[in-house]
């Protein structure tokens, strides 16, 4: 059994500004944004956790290391948040006003379908957020870990392996540096304990 404190980084200036599509873009935290990752270090004082990891995009990475109280921090390049492709840096509002129909192939099966037309499928991301999570329950088995990600990736791995579909994704919420918690079995199930929650 891996059990899985799951965090979103704290907020950054674009989620501040309209909530625009961040993506790849390599943005830090705002003040607001480390405000928040040290309340999630309070709430999880007293707990041991065995290991750190991280998307190496900034905004992650300091969330990680306030969080876990400077515990060293791993990261992976499979934690990256998705490639928005050309919704990048623009709030939804704004390229749905240029391009509705890449929202609506994306909602209507981003399993498929590209983000922002030159960006990832889900299909894609999930495939590579699974191996993560493959890889850690064989390196971690029985033991507590943190995972710092982001809000696209956490929600299309969570519909996946809750068995949804992946146009369900946006049904869950995930704020910033909200935790949630899993646990995988050794068959790769995964049971949610915690979603979107404010200590364990």
């Amino acid at each position: 059994m891996l059990k899985v404190i799951l965090l979103r980084h704290g907020e950054t200036a674009y989620n501040a500004d309209g909530n625009r599509y961040c993506g790849r873009t390599d943005i830090g935290l705002t003040e607001k944004g480390t405000a928040q990752a040290r309340k999630v270090f309070e709430a999880l004082k007293g707990i041991s956790v065995d290991a750190v990891y991280s998307s190496p995009l900034q905004r992650a990475r300091a969330t990680a290391a306030i969080a876990s109280g400077d515990h060293a921090v791993i990261t992976d390049e499979r934690l990256i948040e998705a490639d928005f492709g050309l919704w990048e840096g623009k709030t939804k509002e704004e390229f749905n006003a240029e391009n509705p129909a890449l929202w609506a192939q994306w909602m209507n099966d981003p399993e498929v379908a590209r983000a922002g037309g030159t960006g990832e499928t889900g299909g894609e991301i999930v495939k590579r957020v699974n191996d993560f999570f493959e890889e850690l329950h064989r390196r971690h088995n029985g033991q507590l870990v943190i995972v710092v990600a982001h809000n696209g990736i956490n929600r299309l791995y969570l519909a996946k392996k809750m068995g949804m579909p992946l146009s369900n994704y946006r049904r869950f919420d995930m704020e910033n540096s909200a935790v949630s918690y899993f646990e995988l079995d050794d068959e790769n199930v995964l049971t949610l304990k915690k979603l979107n929650a404010t200590a364990l």
